[in-house]
């Protein structure tokens, strides 16, 4: 009498274990949206990246153009130059400290979300 008893409670927390084991539809589907989203996530930083890069490397390229027409100028024109070319390299330093940020921002909220999962 004891053993049906034993067997059928084993196999009733067998079964149990199981069902609630498996991922349903729908959490495979919410799983698979949130890793979409941080794969998203993750190619928006990528870009932020990149768009950074080439909007500091314009203003690099611009403050080298303004130091080399200032070439053979008067000093006073020289000095002014250099001055604003530094400014711009200083410029194009904060775009990518910026790019960087924010970049980092997004793969840190990518990570958030599929630690969500």
């Amino acid at each position: 009498m004891k053993a049906p008893f034993v067997t059928s409670i084993i196999a009733a927390a067998t079964y149990g274990f199981l069902f609630t084991a498996c991922d349903s539809r729908q959490e495979e589907a919410r799983e698979e949206a949130l890793e979409q989203k941080a794969d998203a996530l993750e190619k928006k930083a990528e870009d932020v990246r990149k768009q950074g890069e080439a909007a500091a490397d314009a203003t690099e390229d611009a403050a080298d153009n303004v130091r080399k027409g200032a070439e053979g100028t008067a000093d006073t024109t020289q000095e002014d130059a250099e001055a604003r070319a530094d400014a711009a390299e200083d410029n194009a330093d904060a775009t990518r400290k910026d790019a960087e940020r924010k970049a980092d921002a997004l793969e840190n909220e990518a990570d958030r979300t599929r630690e969500a999962k």
